[in-house]
């Protein structure tokens, strides 16, 4: 890796901030803070930036997600009046040389940036030495033998997390998480996947598509649970549709490793024994932050369930200390959140105007097929709230785009307050939802009602225009069904 700071000068320079951790959250604070005309070193443990969204997470799961896209696409060719084809065959290793061909472009891009805004890049484990000593704090740097100095007026903890193991297992050859399963040298003929929240959803929609038998078990009473229960229960009955055998209210007993897979013994929601067996297991129940061994002890940071607890700046009880991405207490973990609150952070240590990060103004994506995109309240959310709910659905059948690309799956549900008419929540699920939930994100911000959303022109034929019935489907005037 081509450094853009030497040891001898990282010693002998104090910056404005330095941010240990390169992915998402590390790598948006340290251009913002460079931005503002800072001073930045950004610190990184490995010989890439990027962290686990860009080499094991987000960006390779969505590559190979586009790639099912396209053969559900092939195996309906004729109904789109493609002939001749014959049967498609799957090229397993082109589909990851490509997966990887993404990766590869998008570290050289942050490499660049790095240069183009001369951020100091140290290669090392970073951790803190303790507190300030006269308003400057010491960040050890380990790489390799060497322990090397880096001072800073502030400090950004940008970590990130790992996905969590169920006890007693080991990742391996059979046992995965979603590092192992993105680099397998062939499809599955059978995956289990335990846990039904995005990662867990999205991996076993990926691999149905490949053919793969997938069994999911997850112990909550619905799969992806953060979202609206009526998400839920209808990616449910299309995912047994595809043939996917899906236990919720199941609690795993035991995971065995056998002569030709694995073989997983769980508790189903009648309290029933089951056994299933496949060639691998995938271990998908969440993911913890990375707070060990960062000196966070020799400091006043606090704690919560193994997560800095941060205010609406991202300051931490360690004055001058910062903490972003998915080692925050009280946030999703996602790639999004962990880089809007870097901006927050370099935003405020930059004496710059910021807007803390509301729950309620996160949007949530997962790319199963059909994909969800969510933002703001559920149903039920509002009305635990207190609200008088009003709320709208559409189903996609009526949205002449879907027809054009053969995808009638899902539906927009909106959650309004029925007093005023602001909207609160919306919930969709279909093709385009990951894209088309930024209108939603915007519309709350705004503060936007259904009346006023329903005088909005939404172009035709469009998927968004399903968002437009939508809202009018909260007043019972929707025009497409």
């Amino acid at each position: 890796m081509e450094k853009t700071l030497t040891e001898k000068t990282a010693v002998e320079t104090i910056f404005d901030v330095a941010i240990i951790g390169g992915g998402p959250a590390g790598y948006t604070a340290a251009i913002r803070a460079a931005e503002y005309g800072l001073k930045v070193a950004l610190i990184e443990k490995t010989d890439r930036l990027g962290g686990t969204c860009l080499h094991v997470g987000c960006i390779p799961t969505k590559a190979l997600l586009f790639n099912a896209e396209i053969w559900d696409h092939l195996k309906h060719a004729a109904d789109f009046g493609i002939g001749g084809l014959g049967a498609p065959t799957l090229d397993w290793a082109k589909v990851l040389q490509r997966k990887d061909a993404i990766i590869t472009k998008h570290t050289k891009g942050l490499d660049f940036l790095m240069k183009k805004h001369k951020i100091a890049r140290l290669e090392g484990f970073g951790r803190l030495a303790g507190p300030a000593v006269a308003g400057v704090h010491s960040v050890e740097v380990t790489s390799g033998d060497a322990v090397s100095q880096v001072k800073a007026k502030n400090v950004i903890l940008a970590t990130g997390s790992e996905a969590k193991m169920l006890p007693g297992l080991a990742p391996g050859k059979r046992i995965l998480t979603n590092i192992e399963l993105l680099s397998i040298n062939e499809v599955p003929k059978s995956l289990i996947v335990i846990g039904a929240g995005a990662v867990g959803m999205e991996f076993s929609s990926l691999f149905r598509t490949f053919g793969a038998e997938v069994t999911i078990i997850e112990f909550l009473p619905r799969v992806v649970p953060v979202e609206d229960e009526e998400v839920s229960k209808e990616l449910t009955r299309l995912f047994k549709k595809r043939g996917i055998d899906v236990n919720t209210g199941a609690k795993v007993e035991k995971v065995e490793e056998t002569e030709s897979g694995v073989k997983v013994t769980f508790t189903d929601v009648n309290g029933k024994t089951q056994v299933k067996e496949a060639e691998k297991v995938l271990v998908a129940v969440g993911r913890a932050g990375r707070t060990g061994g960062i000196g966070i002890e020799k400091t006043r940071i606090e704690l919560e369930r193994g997560l800095i607890k941060v205010n609406e700046a991202q300051e931490t009880a360690e004055p001058g200390v910062f903490a972003i991405g998915d080692i925050v207490f009280g946030l999703p973990q996602l790639a999004h959140v962990g880089a809007m609150a870097g901006m927050i952070a370099a935003a405020k240590i930059a004496g710059k105007t910021y807007r803390p990060i509301r729950r309620d103004r996160i949007p949530g994506c997962t790319y199963t097929e059909p994909q969800i995109g969510s933002v703001g309240l559920t149903e039920t959310q509002a009305k635990e709230k207190g609200y008088e709910v009003k709320v709208g659905k559409f189903t996609m059948g009526g949205n002449s785009k879907a027809t054009i690309l053969g995808s009638h799956d899902g539906f927009v549900k909106v959650v309004s307050d029925a007093k005023y008419g602001e909207i609160l929540g919306v919930h969709i699920l279909g093709p385009g939802a990951t894209e088309m939930i930024a209108e939603a994100v915007a519309v709350l911000e705004l503060e936007g009602t259904v009346e006023e959303m329903m005088f909005t022109i939404h172009a035709h034929p469009t998927l968004s225009e399903a968002m437009l019935d939508g809202y009018g489907a909260v007043l019972g005037m929707q025009i497409n069904a």
